[in-house]
C-alpha cells in the first residue's frame, strides 16, 4: 500500500505543490490522476469525473484535457524542436498544416525558444530540453499540467527560468498547475497551496507560509534537509557489534 487516508483538493486555477522525500509516491500520484494505474480503493476526480471508472475512450477524452511535463522531458530524439512541439497538434487535431505552424511558434515563443526551432534535441541543454518539453505540453491548450520534478539535474539559471514559467504561464493562460517535487525553496516560492506527503500520508498543508511555520518534525526535517530526525540517518540493522562478530566467526570456518 503506496497510500493510506490520503485526501488533496486542488483546486481550479492555481498551482498546487506536492513535496515529500524520494519514493513516497508522488509520481504514482499523477499517475493516478492521469488514470494510469487505478486504485484499490477510493477515487480519484478530475474535473467532475470519476477516473478510475471511466472506460477507454472517456479517458482519452480526458487525457487530452491535461498535459504532464515528464521528469526527463522526453523529448522524441529523431524530430527536431519545432517537429517535437508540433507532435501533440498532428496526432490530436485536424488544423490546417498552417496554423500548426503558428501555434508551435507561438509556444515556443511563450518559453523563449523560437530561435531554436529547427534544432535537435541533443544539441539542446538540460534546460532548453525540459522548456521545449514544457511548450509542447502546451501546444494543446490543456486544462492541466502536471509537473513531474521539473527542476530535477537543472542549474540555477535554467531553475530559475522553469520556475518564472510555470508560475507566468499558469497565470496568463489560467490553467491548474500540480507541481510534484523534493526542490523546497522553488515550490514554496510559486505554489498557492502546498501539501507535504510521507509514509503515504499527508504530513501537512496549506500555504507556503503556513507550511513554513509548520512545527510537524518530520516536515521540518525535510524543509530544513536536517539529517537525522523522525527519517533516520542509519537504516535498521542489528548492532554493528553483532554483525562484526558474525563476520569473523564466518572468516574463522
Amino acid at each position: 500500500m503506496i497510500y493510506h487516508e490520503l485526501n488533496l483538493d486542488i483546486p481550479a486555477g492555481k498551482v498546487t505543490g506536492i513535496l515529500g522525500p524520494s519514493g513516497t509516491g508522488k509520481t504514482t500520484l499523477l499517475r493516478l490522476i492521469g488514470g494510469q494505474i487505478r486504485p484499490d480503493k477510493g477515487s480519484v476526480t478530475v474535473a467532475g469525473l470519476d477516473v478510475p471508472s471511466l472506460d477507454r475512450g472517456a479517458l482519452f477524452m480526458l487525457r487530452k484535457r491535461m498535459s504532464l511535463l515528464f521528469q526527463t522531458g522526453a523529448l522524441f530524439t529523431d524530430l527536431n524542436v519545432f517537429e517535437n512541439v508540433a507532435f501533440p497538434l498532428r496526432e490530436h487535431t485536424h488544423i490546417p498544416e498552417h496554423m500548426i505552424r503558428d501555434l508551435v511558434l507561438l509556444r515556443l515563443e511563450s518559453v523563449g525558444l523560437r530561435g531554436i526551432a529547427e534544432d535537435m534535441p541533443q544539441s539542446l541543454s538540460g534546460g532548453m530540453a525540459r522548456r521545449v518539453a514544457l511548450a509542447r505540453s502546451m501546444a494543446l491548450d490543456p486544462e492541466m499540467i502536471m509537473y513531474d520534478e521539473p527542476f530535477t539535474g537543472q542549474d540555477p539559471i535554467s531553475m530559475g527560468v522553469l520556475v518564472k514559467l510555470i508560475r507566468s504561464l499558469n497565470d496568463a493562460l489560467g490553467m491548474t498547475s500540480v507541481l510534484v517535487s523534493h526542490d523546497v525553496n522553488e515550490t514554496l516560492s510559486i505554489a498557492d497551496q502546498v501539501y507535504v506527503l510521507s509514509a503515504g500520508k499527508v504530513l501537512e498543508s496549506g500555504s507556503p507560509e503556513a507550511i513554513k511555520r509548520s512545527t510537524n518534525p518530520a516536515v521540518k526535517q525535510f524543509l530544513f534537509g536536517e539529517p537525522d530526525g523522525p527519517v533516520p540517518f542509519h537504516v535498521p540493522a542489528e548492532s554493528l557489534a553483532k554483525s562484526l562478530l558474525h563476520s569473523g566467526l564466518d572468516q574463522s570456518r
